[in-house]
C-alpha cells in the first residue's frame, strides 16, 4: 500500500511547483522529496512528474494522480478535525477568493467579524477578477457575484444573497440635467456603463414590466468605485447593486433614479469542492458568511 507521506510530499512538490520549492517549505531536503517521489513513481511503475534542471510539469498520469492524492489528503485531514473538533473551536487555515469588487463591499467589512468569532481560524483572502481553479490552486472557497447563473461543475454551489441593481445619480447632476420620471428618459441622459457591451439598460419595473433604454454614453469603467466617484462628481447615471451604493444614497451622495424601476439583478453564490465543506474551519466560515450575508440581502 502506498505510504501516505509520500503522497502528502507529492502533493506539496506539485503545489509549489518544484521539488526545491516543496523542500523550503516543509523546511526538509529537497533529495528527501525527490528520492520518496522517486520510489512512489518506482511502485506505481508510472512517471508523474517530468523534471529537468529547467522544467517541472506533471504527466497524464501524474495530474490524474495529483488530484486523487490531494483528496485523500483532504479526507485525511477531514478525519483528524472531526475528532478535534469535538475538543476545541474551528482551527486552520481556510483560504478564499472572492473578486475585487466582492471583496470591496461585501468581505472587507465582514471578516474582521469572522476572524473574532473564530480566533484559531486563520484566514487567507485572496482578491482577483481573474478566473481562479479552486481545486488546482488550493482555495477553500470562493465568493462570486453574478448576473447569469453560473455554470454546472462539480463544486459545491450555495447562493448567499440576491439584490436589485438601482440606476442612480448624483443630486448636482439630476438639478442640471433633470430627474428621469420613465425609463425612456433614460436615453436623453448622460449614461456611466460597466463595460462596452451594456450600452443598452434592461429595466424592471415591480410589476414585471419591462423596457430597454440607452443612455448617451459618457464614460466607461469595470469597477464600481471609480462608477461611484463618477456619479457622485455629477457625470450622470449609472447601475449599480443596491448594496454596492447603499451608503452613498444613505449619505444624500446619491440618489436612486426611478425607485420603481431596476437594472436587473445580481446573485453571490459561495462555491467549494466537496470534500473542503467536511472541514470544521471551513464549515464555520460557510456558516458564517450563510449568516451574514442574507441578512444583508433581505
Amino acid at each position: 500500500m502506498i505510504n501516505l507521506n509520500d503522497l502528502f510530499l507529492f502533493v506539496q512538490a506539485v503545489e509549489a511547483g518544484s521539488f526545491s520549492e516543496g523542500a523550503r517549505r516543509l523546511g526538509i531536503p529537497k533529495s528527501t522529496i525527490s528520492k520518496r517521489i522517486g520510489e512512489l513513481e518506482a511502485q506505481l511503475g508510472a512517471r508523474l512528474i517530468h523534471r529537468t534542471s529547467r522544467s517541472f510539469s506533471l504527466s497524464d498520469a501524474g495530474r490524474d494522480f495529483f488530484n486523487h492524492a490531494r483528496g485523500a489528503l483532504i479526507e485525511a485531514e477531514a478525519a483528524e478535525n472531526i475528532v478535534r473538533s469535538r475538543l476545541a473551536e474551528p482551527s486552520g487555515t481556510v483560504r478564499i477568493t472572492a473578486s475585487i469588487p466582492t471583496t470591496q463591499f461585501y468581505l472587507a467589512d465582514c471578516l474582521p467579524v469572522l476572524a473574532r468569532k473564530y480566533p484559531k481560524i486563520n484566514l487567507e483572502m485572496y482578491a482577483s477578477d481573474r478566473f481562479v481553479d479552486l481545486v488546482q490552486e488550493g482555495y477553500d472557497l470562493a465568493i462570486r457575484s453574478h448576473f447569469a447563473p453560473l455554470p454546472d461543475s462539480d463544486l459545491v454551489q450555495k447562493q448567499l444573497m440576491t439584490e436589485p441593481i438601482f440606476v442612480v445619480a448624483s443630486p448636482g447632476y439630476l438639478s442640471a440635467h433633470g430627474q428621469p420620471v420613465s425609463p425612456q428618459d433614460v436615453s436623453s441622459h448622460y449614461g456611466l456603463l460597466s463595460a462596452s457591451g451594456a450600452e443598452i439598460w434592461h429595466l424592471v419595473s415591480d410589476s414585471g414590466a419591462e423596457v430597454k433604454t440607452k443612455p448617451i454614453r459618457r464614460m466607461l469603467a469595470n469597477e464600481s468605485i471609480t462608477l461611484i466617484k463618477a456619479a457622485i462628481a455629477d457625470m450622470g447615471l449609472t447601475c449599480l447593486p443596491s448594496s454596492i451604493c447603499e451608503s452613498a444614497i444613505k449619505h444624500g451622495e446619491l440618489i436612486r433614479v426611478l425607485p420603481d424601476w431596476s437594472a436587473g439583478m445580481v446573485t453571490t453564490t459561495l462555491l467549494m469542492p466537496h470534500r473542503r465543506g467536511q472541514l470544521p474551519s471551513v464549515r464555520a466560515v460557510v456558516d458564517f458568511f450563510s449568516n451574514d450575508m442574507r441578512k444583508g440581502g433581505e
